[in-house]
């Protein structure tokens, strides 16, 4: 048997039956990280070892020790007879953005390199507490602003598993990478913009964004507080919902938490599609852009290979019972990345301000005479250019004299493009859907550095996503076929708030239709010994 092919689902049911043990399952996660990750990520890299360059850098650290005694309290709950929890056994990777007592939290910045918070993240404790081993903490664009990871720090940022010439995405593409190459069959990412869904798409994982407010953000070093969700990166849909059931929920700790209770998401898995009314837009077969030369908004039709999934998507989902309604219009989505630009940059430029090199974190060697001077050292050094920018773009936009063009525009736009969705769900309206069926990504994975550096076309990526997080509303990303350079395509599924169960159901039956698909017979190369693809 082995173990690292074994979903989240498969593990903990042989855990709990004493088949295997959570300790054999520790070493086996971290025996498949030795074998594909390489070097992880670390500051100053210098090195360019040809031997690392089909390795997948997935991780900037790894916690061994502090997994092993995590399964070795599964183990003795298990032998007494007491209840392991719901992911006994199973190895769980977390973005290096979620605190973790006593481990470096680094947010993939020099600002917090040597940071050791004293307490854990709500969703990294329901985590463990239902019997997940955290195995490491894994690599991200700094500060999570970004959609390669490419921006980290600490490098070599993470390679994608598929083909390692191309980026893993962002700012979750250790997480995703990991999950892909069979690292670990669970990983915690955040979603802000996209950064669970396109990454995953990228690596042909299964990544979901719930509805804000639904998992706490207790821990989680913030970047758009208003768009933050922690979620879920697995590799299958039955996965996604155990691993939401364990982290959805109230916190005491979070304000913002929803005192919604949690569906039975496991349920929603034994439901298929028949009578689901799943839509498709027009709006979403094509990206939106500024010409910069010319001012006027200019339209590139996405991916062929992509549009194509999509359709193939729906017909598989109508031959399962679904009804599909075809041109839902949501004429707002065009809208979604120049609006996030400005709403993230004001809310990352406020959330920036508390790393000053006085509190904790990386504060200048340099002389300075006073305390603006130290400020203005440190944070030169410790940021990286990524975080600069925003901080200048976000305080500029908000500024008294620019922020009814800009920020309280943005803010406007936002609640048309919430309304489009809400009422495409509304169940008097016209379209009365149960879910939204779109691409994850216009395109399907970008080479390393090819779009690294260019942050308007970076952020493009991401305009499949974004619209669900200005929604605050749930959407799920699931694999959904090959492009012909080998590089896994995703669809998206979009619902409304706190309808988690309805994207379970609706990626559970495509999972179910498409089984037997030869696409899915076929590996990430650094599984399958493949020959590179160009």
């Amino acid at each position: 048997m082995n173990y690292t092919d074994l979903s989240a689902f498969e593990i903990s049911q042989k855990v709990r039956s004493g088949e295997i043990k959570a300790v054999e399952m520790v070493e086996a996660a971290l025996a498949q990280i030795a074998a594909v990750d390489g070097v992880q990520g670390q500051l100053d890299y210098k090195g360019q070892d040809p031997a690392q360059d089909d390795k997948v850098h997935a991780f900037i650290s790894l916690t061994s020790d502090l997994a092993r005694s995590q399964a070795a309290e599964v183990d003795r709950k298990v032998a007494e007879g007491d209840d392991p929890g719901l992911l006994a056994g199973v190895p769980l990777s977390v973005k290096d953005i979620f605190c973790v007592e006593h481990t470096h939290t680094t947010a993939a910045s020099r600002m917090l390199a040597n940071f050791e918070p004293p307490y854990t993240a709500t969703a990294v404790n329901r985590l463990t507490q239902a019997g997940a081993l955290l195995v490491g903490k894994t690599n991200l664009d700094e500060f999570t602003y970004g959609s390669s990871s490419e921006s980290s720090a600490f490098q070599p940022c993470p390679y994608n598993p598929w083909n390692p010439k191309y980026a893993a995405g962002g700012s979750s593409g250790g997480s995703a990478a990991a999950v892909a190459a069979r690292e670990t069959p669970l990983s915690l990412g955040t979603d802000t913009g996209g950064s669970i869904r396109q990454p995953s798409a990228f690596c042909g994982v299964v990544g979901l964004k719930p509805t804000y407010s639904r998992v706490s953000r207790y821990g989680l070093i913030a970047f758009a507080s208003s768009f933050d969700c922690p979620g879920p990166i697995t590799r299958d849909v039955r996965d996604a919902a155990l691993m939401l059931q364990a982290i959805a929920g109230s916190d005491p700790q979070d304000s913002t938490s929803s005192t919604v209770a949690p569906s039975d998401y496991r349920s929603a898995l034994e439901q298929d599609v028949r009578g689901l009314r799943i839509g498709l837009s027009p709006d979403y077969g094509h990206i939106s852009y500024p010409d910069t030369e010319t001012g006027e908004i200019s339209y590139q039709a996405i991916q062929r290979e992509v549009s194509q999934a999509v359709f193939n998507a729906a017909e598989a989902l109508a031959r399962a019972g679904a009804e599909i309604i075809e041109n839902v219009p949501m004429p707002n989505s065009r809208f979604g990345i120049p609006a996030y630009f400005v709403i993230s940059r004001v809310e990352a430029a406020s959330n920036l301000h508390r790393f000053d090199g006085v509190k904790y974190g990386f504060r200048t060697t340099h002389p300075f005479n006073d305390l603006s001077e130290l400020y203005r050292l440190s944070r030169a050094e410790g940021f990286g250019v990524q975080p600069k920018l925003r901080i200048l773009m976000g305080m500029y936009v908000s500024a008294a004299q620019h922020a009814a063009n800009y920020y309280q525009r943005a803010l406007k736009v936002r609640a048309m493009i919430r309304k489009d969705l809400t009422d495409a769900f509304n169940p008097k309206g016209a379209y009365r859907l149960d879910a939204l069926l779109t691409p994850t990504t216009p395109t399907t994975a970008f080479k390393r550095n090819d779009v690294f550096g260019n942050t308007v076309l970076m952020q493009y990526s991401d305009q499949m996503t974004v619209c669900a997080n200005h929604a605050g509303m749930p959407a799920i990303t699931i694999p959904g076929g090959l492009d012909q350079a080998g590089l896994p395509i995703g669809i998206q599924f979009i619902a409304n708030d706190f309808r988690e169960d309805l994207l379970f159901r609706a990626g559970r039956a495509f999972e179910t239709a498409t089984a037997s698909a030869a696409w899915r017979a076929i590996k990430p190369i650094v599984l399958s010994n493949q020959q590179v693809i160009s």
